[in-house]
């Protein structure tokens, strides 16, 4: 009898497997994104027309589907949008929402611009990913212009509910500790955040990284249950306690 050869079991699937599958939520709920392109609208002024008017270039840094970026540019009529990711899947559907998509990594030189030929960022719901979110500012700031300015935004960690979860004993909301599946915490989507920030050590991150913070603003989130959603909106005046952290910073 010929013996049978041993199996070799299947690798364990990695993160850019993961961010490849179209399964894979990518994007965030539009109260974010609208609150998020007012700020940015404010920060940049008109495109055309008054004084000191100016045609400005916005990177959408992992811009996944391109909702994101769709939903800013009506807000920012004139100024020229450019999406990035390094998923192609993602590339191929933020195509049919936004003019320009391209690709590009967050690592040393991984952007496909030249040093300070950007003058805002929108970074939204990205840094949570990262595995390096130090390289990724780093990449960020050498873009942008001196002055220009960073949207970002990401979960809170000690949103008003997580407080109490944690409480309770409860895996906090938007933290995960698994590709495969959801322990311990309410939800049922995986989505692969590696980190989570506090306001304080969201805005400490960014002056480290050469950023001077401008504003913080707190934003509701998609996910919650829809008889908790006027106590997530009204946590929103108090960053400290919402759902979503919308940080304003400009490159010193």
């Amino acid at each position: 009898m010929t013996p049978t050869a041993p199996t070799t079991p299947a690798p364990p699937r990695g993160l850019r497997d993961f961010y490849e599958n179209p399964a894979v939520p990518v994007a965030s709920g539009t109260s974010r994104s609208v609150r998020q392109a007012r700020m940015l609208a404010r920060a940049l002024g008109p495109a055309t027309g008054g004084t000191g008017s100016h045609t400005r270039t916005v990177l959408d840094i992992g811009c996944g589907d391109g909702t994101a970026a769709a939903t800013a540019a009506p807000f920012l009529p004139g100024h020229h949008i450019i999406g990035v990711d390094w998923s192609q899947d993602a590339l191929r559907r933020a195509s049919t929402r936004i003019p320009y998509a391209v690709r590009g990594e967050l690592t040393d030189g991984g952007l496909p611009f030249a040093s300070e030929s950007a003058d805002a960022v929108l970074f939204s719901e990205v840094i949570e990913h990262l595995v390096d979110p130090d390289a990724a500012l780093d990449e960020i700031r050498r873009v942008l212009r001196p002055g220009g300015h960073l949207m970002l935004s990401t979960p809170n960690l000690a949103a008003w509910y997580n407080r109490a979860l944690l409480l309770a004993g409860v895996q906090p909301v938007f933290s995960e500790v698994s590709l495969r599946g959801i322990h311990g915490r309410p939800g049922r989507e995986v989505v692969g955040h590696l980190r989570l920030y506090t306001p304080r050590a969201l805005k400490e991150f960014a002056a480290a990284s050469g950023f001077t913070v401008v504003r913080l603003e707190g934003a509701p989130f998609h996910g919650v249950p829809r008889p908790l959603r006027p106590l997530d909106r009204l946590a929103c005046a108090r960053p400290q306690l919402a759902s979503i952290l919308l940080l304003h910073a400009r490159r010193t």
